[in-house]
């Protein structure tokens, strides 16, 4: 399969602190991949250097064979909005606005006029069982239907990759999986790769592959059957 992201001999250090020791990753097209690790092992420093928040103190980061972690702030930040899409822990939904809006709001940050971009949004709501919330503001949703929007926000663009963050961390055990399991098969579908952290061995299990770190180096990696 295509290589979509690679990371090579990511290092970062906080002071003393190796955050990544030498750490080598690839994801490739439609493959999805649990980052896991004990608090403090690197596990999110790793998640934000492939996603081009966080610069390597050495090493490469490449997507598609072109490298980004060189890049200049601006043409980083438009890579990440065109390219990448994020579910973090609670969403980050603007509370100001809609559902579909929410969705939209990507697009109309790259210039697209809204009635298109909201039309675009709209075709998510059915795939991910948001018929009728169109104009949900944030505060009126579960946090089920939340993560969903998030999860719809994320993907509008046609990203690369999908970067999630704790995607499940607010949400009990069956929304958890619900939400997940969405998550997984809706990237996969799309084309998308995705990078998740979780901490939550039974959420890592419906990716295809884990990767566990622990003192920013990583103890070991492997494929595993899908839940």
């Amino acid at each position: 399969m295509t290589t979509v992201l690679a990371g090579y001999g990511l290092t970062k250090k906080y002071g003393a602190t190796s955050a990544l020791a030498d750490v080598d990753v690839e994801v490739a097209e439609r493959d999805s991949l649990a980052i896991m690790g004990p608090s403090g092992s690197g596990k999110s420093t790793l998640l934000h250097t492939l996603a081009g928040i966080i610069r390597p103190d050495s090493g490469q980061v490449l997507l598609r064979g072109e490298r980004i972690d060189d890049l200049g702030e601006n043409r980083l930040s438009a890579l990440r909005r065109k390219r990448f899409g994020f579910v973090f822990q609670f969403g980050q939904l603007l509370p100001e606005l809609p559902a579909e809006e929410n969705i939209a709001l990507p697009l109309m940050l790259e210039g697209v006029p809204r009635r298109q971009a909201v039309q675009r949004a709209q075709r998510w709501f059915a795939p991910l069982g948001l018929e009728g919330l169109e104009q949900r503001r944030p505060g009126q949703l579960s946090g089920g239907q939340a993560q969903r929007v998030a999860i719809a926000r994320a993907l509008v663009v046609e990203p690369d990759v999908v970067f999630a963050d704790e995607p499940t961390g607010a949400l009990d055990q069956h929304t958890s999986r619900e939400v997940i399991r969405l998550l997984t098969s809706v990237a996969r579908d799309q084309g998308a790769a995705l990078v998740m952290v979780t901490h939550d061995a039974d959420i890592a299990g419906y990716c295809q592959r884990r990767l566990h770190v622990r003192d920013g180096r990583l103890t070991d990696a492997g494929q595993h059957t899908v839940a």
